[in-house]
């Protein structure tokens, strides 16, 4: 299938919300032995709990969820925007001056530092057991 093109099929192919799609009657209500309703109730309650829980989800995402995924539309291009013309040039700017202080410490360790290490080795290399 084209990138381009909606799955109507599987609608969460990367598994995000696969939590969800397990939440059954059972994982939400349980009588414990010896305690149990009438059958008839406990059917009935099962036939409302998942007629309630589609025909609420079906109202809401129809009458929110096209609002709720235009801002998020929103929100995520906030970030790409964010990302592009701020994120990535200030770690430009900071890859730049490290690499600037990085030359200046090798400047200052290969200049003052390491003759004063050479010449000290040089005392203690005549030393032995």
């Amino acid at each position: 299938m084209a990138d381009d093109q909606l799955d109507l099929v599987s609608r969460d192919p990367n598994g995000v919300n696969a939590h969800l799609g397990t939440l059954l009657f059972n994982d939400v209500l349980g009588e414990p032995d010896g305690t149990h309703s009438i059958d008839c109730v406990w059917k009935l309650s099962y036939t409302c709990f998942e007629c309630w829980k589609g025909l609420c989800y079906k109202l809401l995402t129809l009458f929110c969820g096209i609002c709720i995924a235009m801002e998020w539309g929103c929100e995520f291009a906030y970030i790409a925007f964010y990302h592009v013309w701020f994120i990535t040039p200030c770690m430009k700017v900071c890859e730049i001056n490290c690499g600037l202080c990085q030359k200046i410490y090798a400047l200052v360790i290969n200049c003052c530092i390491q003759p004063c290490t050479e010449a000290c080795g040089g005392i203690f290399v005549h030393f032995k057991r």
